[in-house]
C-alpha cells in the first residue's frame, strides 16, 4: 500500500507517455482507480493497479467506475491471452457495471478484436497525432517511438467530455451510431436488444 494506493507484484512494460497520463486523469476528474495491467515503472498512478505474473488482470473483476488500461500488445503463451482479451475486458466492464474506460491501443481496424470490442461496442475513439508515439520504457523516456499508429478507445456515457479533452491529441470520432447497426446474435445480446450497463462500484 502507497500512498492511498494498493498495487499487486511487479512487472516491466512500455508505459505511458505522461501527457496522456495526464489527460486519462484529467478526463476522469483526476481519480483512476484502476490500471489492471500496470507495471511498477508506471506512472499512471492508479488507486488500484494489478501487475504480471503474480495478478492477471484479466482473471478479476474490473467493478471500478474509472479504469485505464495501456494493455500488452502480444500475445501472452503461458495464459494463452492476447490484446483481443483485454479490449473484450473493456467492452464488458462498460456493459456490466457502467465502468468509464480508456485504452491506448495499436491502430488494427480491420482485426477481429476492433470488429469484436470496438466498432459497434465503443463510444468514441481519438486516432492519435503522434504516428511512432514514444512510450516509456522502464519509466524513461528513451525517444525510440513505436512502430505503429495509436488510439486511445473509449467506452461509456459523456463522448463530449472525451472529445474535449483529447481533440488536442488526435481526431477524435464519435462511433455511437455503430451500436445501432451492431449485430448482437452473441453472448452480449439479450433479448434481441443491446444489454443495459449496471452501476455496481466498489
Amino acid at each position: 500500500m502507497t500512498a492511498g494506493r494498493t498495487i499487486y507484484t511487479k512487472r516491466q512494460d512500455w508505459g505511458t507517455p505522461a501527457k496522456y497520463v495526464n489527460a486519462v486523469r484529467d478526463f476522469f476528474g483526476g481519480q483512476i482507480l484502476l490500471d489492471p495491467c500496470s507495471s511498477e515503472y508506471s506512472i499512471v498512478n492508479a488507486e488500484t493497479e494489478w501487475m504480471l505474473p503474480d495478478n492477471d488482470g484479466l482473471a478479476n473483476t474490473w467493478n471500478y467506475r474509472t479504469i485505464y488500461v495501456n494493455p500488452p500488445y502480444g500475445k501472452d503463451h503461458q495464459r494463452g491471452t492476447r490484446i483481443s482479451s483485454w479490449l473484450e475486458k473493456c467492452y464488458m466492464a462498460h456493459i456490466q457495471f457502467g465502468s468509464e474506460v480508456l485504452a491506448l491501443v495499436p491502430v488494427a481496424t480491420n482485426t477481429s478484436h476492433w470488429k469484436n470490442s470496438v466498432w459497434g461496442a465503443a463510444n468514441g475513439i481519438c486516432f492519435l497525432y503522434d504516428t511512432r508515439l514514444k512510450f516509456l520504457e522502464c519509466g524513461k523516456d528513451t525517444g525510440k517511438g513505436a512502430p505503429m499508429s495509436c488510439a486511445m478507445i473509449y467506452w461509456g456515457q459523456n463522448f463530449n467530455r472525451f472529445h474535449n479533452v483529447f481533440i488536442t491529441f488526435g481526431a477524435v470520432v464519435n462511433i455511437e451510431s455503430l451500436m445501432q447497426s451492431r449485430n448482437l446474435g452473441n453472448s452480449f445480446a439479450k433479448n434481441g436488444n443491446r444489454v443495459t450497463s449496471k452501476v455496481l462500484f466498489e
